[in-house]
């Protein structure tokens, strides 16, 4: 750490507390990169020339249908009418189904080559610029993403691989901050309101990119949402540091208190290296790594997908599956919330362990999305049945913020940037593999059938993150979290909960 400098109170700090101002500005800066992240999701359905493409896939359908004997199963849109908005809503590009797939999948190639460094540079030099870096990269690249587009599909890669590189510092750099500014009894807090960003991002901008592309183009969704996201960039300059040693606008109070819960009045001059070997034998961390894997195949599902199935199937028009796609993650957010809360005043009290919580939190978000799979694959062309089960499965989802994602800093708090940039960056393949699979799979047959194929596929992944996790995962702080240090102490025994309340990621 660099020298302390002087603690002076501000305005804003007598109103909120700082640890509450990097708190409320990481959810907003979460917000952002998800936001841009899942843009082009919706965007691309008003950029594709939809007429095209099924005139392209007709022939094959149509073999596929009459080589299997049957008759493949086909919505009408909402109401019934076959006549019902009947002119196509087309966009400029006549992209194929797997080449959809890819375009929206790219984005993780940089995400995945990203996060293990930039989590390095968190940890040993700054978590605030890694964050900083990781929106200014994709707001940039937003806003060129017209332009590039226009050139040719392959601008459009461009500009997705470098989001994704910003992207994948954003997890890294947030856990870093977290473990060096949340007192223990507030991890649970101060990281839910951090991490229900990422919902509220996905939600504002799928209802922001219809707005746009639906009244003035989908090159307005690029515009628009860039610019926005400049504003936060400053604040974050102004108002954020590394740790409470090197903020300035905080009162001494507010610093002694963090730091003494968090024993790091004295400062360090090295951060401890990474136990590599401890860490790749530990249990718990496989455990984390498994269900991070599994559930963001189903995450990635509801994310990126559901709009491509509410349009292609389901029939909704641009404007109508904006809005039904982001509906979900409203409540989401307050379900997230709110679940966190009840599981950190449970531990308060003793009557439950840190590691009942995250186990319990990891069975919500892999048994409910589940069954809300299963009930999608036999629900058939009943709209608003099929939108409220997948509502529910995407709400259920919003406790993976509580579980498995809370746990790399009970773990191990000095590694939490490295031990979830080494999760996500396995739990980012499943954002590479689900484009291209769903576009495999339903090239030349956009119906319900081939959609049962990929629901099914992850609802076996759901199954297994379940049990992996349920009976190997554990909340307890691993020894090897103290390697480098004078003491190296066995785990914490996870029945003292104020000392170990989790951080969520």
């Amino acid at each position: 750490m660099t020298d302390e400098v002087p603690a002076k109170g501000s305005i804003l700090g007598k109103l909120v507390p700082a640890r509450y101002v990097l708190a409320l500005l990481g959810s907003i800066g979460m917000a952002i990169v998800y936001g841009l992240k899942v843009n082009l999701s919706v965007a691309m359905v008003a950029m594709l020339n939809h007429t095209a493409i099924k005139a392209h896939g007709e022939s094959s359908h149509s073999e596929h249908a009459s080589s299997n004997g049957s008759q493949v199963e086909e919505c009408l849109p909402p109401g019934g009418n076959a006549t019902a908005g009947v002119a196509p809503e087309n966009g400029p590009f006549d992209w194929s189904e797997p080449l959809q797939g890819t375009l929206l999948s790219c984005y993780f190639w940089g995400y995945l080559v990203s996060q293990i460094p930039l989590a390095h540079v968190a940890e040993n030099f700054s978590a605030k610029w890694v964050m900083l870096f990781s929106v200014a990269i994709n707001v940039v690249c937003t806003l060129l993403t017209p332009v590039f587009t226009n050139l040719h599909y392959g601008g459009l890669i461009l500009m997705r691989v470098l989001e994704g590189v910003g992207g994948g510092a954003s997890f890294p750099a947030m856990h870093v901050m977290i473990a060096a500014w949340a007192p223990p009894t507030e991890r649970m807090v101060m990281s839910t309101i951090i991490y229900v960003g990422t919902s509220a991002g996905t939600a504002l901008s799928i209802l922001l990119a219809g707005v746009c592309s639906a009244n003035w183009g989908w090159e307005s969704v690029f515009y628009v949402m860039g610019a926005l996201s400049c504003i936060w960039m400053v604040l974050w300059i102004i108002l954020v540091q590394d740790n409470p040693n090197k903020q300035r606008f905080i009162s001494p109070e507010e610093r002694q208190m963090i730091t003494s819960s968090l024993g790091t009045e004295q400062k360090v001059e090295h951060h401890p290296p990474v136990p590599w070997a401890k860490v790749f034998k530990s249990v718990p961390f496989w455990a984390i790594l498994i269900a991070h894997t599994c559930n963001n195949f189903g995450w990635y599902m509801f994310l990126i997908e559901i709009p491509f199935y509410m349009k292609q199937v389901l029939k909704f028009n641009v404007a109508s599956n904006a809005a039904l796609s982001a509906m979900p993650y409203f409540p989401m957010i307050i379900f997230s919330i709110c679940l966190g809360k009840l599981l950190d005043s449970l531990q308060a009290k003793g009557k439950i362990t840190t590691t009942v919580a995250r186990k319990t939190a990891t069975s919500i978000c892999t048994l409910i999305p589940g069954v809300c799979l299963l009930i999608l694959c036999y629900i058939g062309c009943r709209h608003y049945e099929a939108v409220s089960v997948m509502s529910v499965g995407i709400v259920a989802m919003g406790a993976m913020f509580s579980g498995f994602l809370s746990n790399h800093i009970d773990i191990a708090p000095n590694f939490a940037g490295t031990l979830v940039a080494l999760t996500n960056t396995a739990a980012t393949l499943p954002g590479i593999v689900v484009p291209l699979f769903v576009g495999f799979v339903t090239k030349g047959n956009q119906n319900i059938g081939a959609w049962r194929i990929i629901f099914g596929v992850t609802l076996v992944l759901f199954a297994l993150e379940f049990l992996v996790f349920v009976f190997l995962g554990s909340g307890s702080e691993q020894s090897w979290n103290k390697a480098g240090s004078p003491k190296d102490p066995e785990a914490k025994d996870e029945k003292t909960p104020l000392k170990e309340l989790p951080a969520k990621s």
